[in-house]
């Protein structure tokens, strides 16, 4: 069994931020959130779309819309590991291909999240359990659902 890898460090003073995506259905109609606290925060939704759209969207909303560093708290592995792992390293080298070479899915919300951290500088990813009594993933989980079943 491998070691867990050491998580990002996170820049001084940054900001805490928790992101979450939901779908109803899988493909169906998606919501997002992201929270600093409870009264600081923001949600949206898209009438089609998935489980792993909505977590990178989620992401990409809160590091587009937050200004100074920043630590992007998610219970997505997949948006976690392609910034702890430097995923989007070999996609960029491969033009946008996975390491099957095949396109990089939702390349389209990838791109801009990609490029969003990279000209920053100053953004990390940690990765928390989802569902497991964790207050404010619990919140922006709850927005996210509240999000997705807007959409009517």
């Amino acid at each position: 069994m491998t070691p867990p890898k050491a998580p990002m460090s996170v820049p001084d003073g940054a900001t805490s931020v928790y992101t979450d995506g939901a779908c109803s259905g899988n493909p169906g109609a998606g919501g997002w959130a992201w929270a600093i606290d409870r009264d600081t925060w923001a949600s949206g939704s898209e009438a089609a779309s998935t489980n792993q759209r909505m977590e990178i969207r989620a992401a990409l909303e809160a590091v587009t819309a937050i200004d100074g560093p920043l630590l992007v708290v998610s219970d997505s592995t997949y948006v976690v590991n392609c910034f702890r792992d430097l995923w989007w390293t070999g996609w960029l080298d491969r033009d946008w291909m996975n390491s099957q070479r095949k396109p990089v899915a939702n390349r389209d919300l990838w791109e801009p999240l990609v490029h969003a951290v990279n000209e920053r500088g100053d953004v990390a990813f940690r990765w928390v359990k989802g569902h497991s009594g964790h207050q404010m993933n619990d919140f922006v989980d709850h927005l996210a659902v509240v999000a997705s079943q807007s959409i009517g």
